[in-house]
């Protein structure tokens, strides 16, 4: 098969000339993930320093929150110390409890699932469109009991899920809409942002996200009666909100809550991304549309699926992967790369076979296309300053490999 060294050279005019392109890791292996470094992220944190007030609510908390609320197109946003801490949070809201069913996708992060089950519901997996990673209305509906309290969506890989249809069911049928906005932060559905559809919707800030600050999430709130108690619940249970603003002259306990609320130093972080959010994602788009041009050749010849993205939908360029035609293809495919010191990877096991699946859930029709994608599904390395010479040895260890060669060894 011919080298795909070139394929994607008039691809990669927005990348070439801005940041770091070196590899650092010990012997050239291209690693998967690599935090992006921003421009202004030393000064605005050694600002926070100096400033004396290193805690959270600063002004770096107030401008990241301000322009997330143009990224998600609306509701309240509440930075807090992980999207793990959201989806908590969003679970308090929602006041899920005993005897409440929730129903969740099989292949999701288990931030999601444990959210549920701390609270004490039952959850009911369901299963996925076997094109995209994400479930569907229709795989929802039949799943809805006089139990059911809320349904939590993710949109995998920053691919929209079928959010239209299953926000107007969850409408119809009046059950909650948690967003599991995670991977989806700038991606859209018909004009319509993700993380706008639910009654609240969470986002990550883990170092491997496309924004990051380490380690953050954020809560977006898109309904009103939700709205004062999330401020509440996010510090400690009590009104110290509203102290601040000085609309009470002393705070006090009011309600259940936790420390949901980072730093000022995570916040600075994360604003100086935000401020070059742009740019990271056109290098995120470069690295994306190389590893399409350059995979669908071999693709076509290997039986493997590249990610589809349906008509309508904007992506975010979180990741690229493939899916092999079965699990061996996968193990085959990911040992052949990282003999050539590329990292690719797998992601989520089908949650409904998991060990606390099986304890705090229930899968009440098959999640077969669940367990099949976790199966056959290989990352590849995306971050946004990869070198052309990276991405190129990436395309070539890719195209190298066949599932004849490898069967035969």
């Amino acid at each position: 098969m011919p080298s795909a060294t070139g394929v994607r050279d008039s691809l990669m005019t927005a990348r070439r000339g801005a940041g770091n392109e070196e590899d650092t890791v010990a012997d050239d292996v291209i690693v998967f993930s690599k935090p992006y470094r921003s421009a202004n992220e030393s000064v605005l944190l050694q600002e926070v320093l100096d400033s004396g007030h290193i805690h959270g609510d600063g002004r770096f908390t107030a401008s990241a929150a301000t322009r997330l609320q143009e990224l998600v197109g609306g509701g309240d946003v509440l930075l807090t110390t992980s999207c793990t801490h959201a989806l908590d949070m969003a679970s308090l809201l929602a006041e899920i409890g005993p005897g409440d069913e929730v129903i969740l996708p099989s292949f999701t992060f288990p931030s999601a699932a444990t959210a549920i089950a701390l609270r004490g519901a039952r959850i009911v997996f369901v299963d996925i469109d076997p094109m995209t990673g994400n479930t569907t209305a229709d795989l929802i509906e039949p799943l809805i009991t006089p139990q059911t309290r809320a349904i939590s969506i993710v949109h995998y890989a920053g691919v929209g899920a079928d959010i239209e249809r299953v926000a107007l069911l969850a409408r119809d049928r009046g059950l909650l809409l948690i967003e599991d906005n995670a991977h989806g932060l700038g991606g859209e559905v018909n004009g319509r942002r993700l993380g706008s559809f639910g009654h609240f919707s969470t986002n990550s800030f883990h170092d491997t996200k496309n924004i990051h600050s380490g380690e953050g999430g954020a809560l977006v709130i898109n309904a009103e009666p939700y709205r004062e108690r999330a401020e509440i619940i996010r510090e400690k249970g009590t009104n110290r909100s509203k102290f601040l603003r000085g609309q009470v002259d002393k705070y006090t306990w009011v309600d259940i809550g936790s420390s949901f609320l980072p730093s000022e130093l995570n916040a600075a972080v994360l604003e100086s991304q935000l401020r070059e959010f742009d740019q990271i994602q056109a290098k995120r788009f470069a690295v994306w549309n190389a590893y399409a041009a350059g995979l669908a050749t071999w693709a076509e010849a290997a039986g493997a699926m590249l990610m589809d993205i349906p008509e309508g939908h904007a992506h975010t360029a979180h990741m690229f992967y493939l899916l092999m035609p079965d699990h061996d293809g996968q193990t085959a495919l990911l040992a052949h790369l990282r003999a050539r010191g590329v990292t690719g990877t797998f992601h989520y096991g089908a949650l409904h076979m998991s060990p606390a699946g099986m304890r705090y859930g229930h899968a009440p029709r098959p999640c077969d296309a669940a367990r099949s994608f976790s199966e056959r599904l290989v990352r590849l390395p995306l971050w946004p300053d990869m070198s052309d010479e990276q991405i190129d040895r990436v395309l070539d260890a890719v195209t190298s490999f066949s599932l004849s060669t490898a069967s035969a060894r």
